[in-house]
């Protein structure tokens, strides 16, 4: 397993000052972790988010203005690496892991318990930084009793449907339990780019992008799909494809 280069940067996002200061207390015992910040809103940690970049986020659930779901729900792509979930109300596990948490800690928790996620934490940068990593050949779908296996490569494109992702495959459609940033994160190196907060789409699967009537472009798949490229993701994605951004031609 390849090590990590640096400490791991660590935000601590809590409404409650005495229970920001505690949690601060316990991490800096750890000689793994880094620097420190804290914040006391949702809207804060978004924006702090977004410009420090941290490794690891302990994130309260109930908070004013913005809860820790929507914390995560308006950074989108950008959420950090390694997020654990922090709260006295343990009706939001399922919901947390749903959208990619990696650990549920209830408060008050005891040191060994912060230990443990502490320990699922460096795990997970340590795999994300590990340069042997492979990208999966498929994924596993779970329902109504069975199990799938949907080959990655086939995949057409994949939306989002709230903590849900449909798989589009051809003419079928596979559901699996797991947010669009979680599966983006498990593709890894597989060729899948964003045209849309809420759509990946294979780019072995693209066949052409088509200008549309009101000046936008619709990715045009080998399925017959056409799907609209939102403004956002449209530079990057015509990179991706190797196509001029004032000459989009068929693949």
């Amino acid at each position: 397993m390849a090590q990590r280069d640096t400490k791991i940067s660590t935000l601590v996002v809590d409404d409650e000052p005495l229970a920001r200061a505690n949690l601060i207390v316990l991490l800096g015992l750890d000689p793994d972790i880094g620097r420190i910040q804290e914040c006391g809103s949702g809207a804060e940690a978004v924006a702090a988010i977004r410009t420090r970049q941290p490794d690891l986020v302990f994130l309260d659930v109930q908070m004013p203005e913005y809860d820790g779901f929507d914390v995560l729900e308006l950074l989108d792509v950008e959420v950090p690496p390694v997020v654990i979930f922090v709260t006295a109300h343990d009706e939001y596990a399922l919901r947390a892991f749903e959208v990619g948490a990696l650990d549920y800690l209830m408060k008050p928790f005891s040191r060994s318990r912060l230990e443990r996620a502490l320990a699922r934490a460096k795990q997970r940068l340590a795999d994300q930084t590990d340069r042997r990593f492979v990208a999966p050949q498929r994924l596993i779908v779970k329902s109504a009793g069975q199990v799938a296996f949907v080959n990655i490569a086939a995949i057409d494109w994949i939306d989002s449907a709230n903590y849900y992702s449909c798989l589009h495959v051809g003419g079928n459609t596979h559901v699996v339990r797991r947010s669009l940033v979680v599966l983006e994160r498990e593709l890894g190196l597989a060729p899948f780019a964003r045209i849309h907060r809420s759509t990946l789409v294979n780019l072995e699967r693209v066949r052409g992008l088509e200008l549309m009537d009101d000046g936008e472009y619709a990715v045009v798949l080998v399925s017959g799909d056409r799907l609209r490229v939102s403004r956002r993701y449209r530079k990057l994605l015509q990179e991706s494809l190797g196509v001029s951004p004032n000459n989009p031609t068929e693949r």
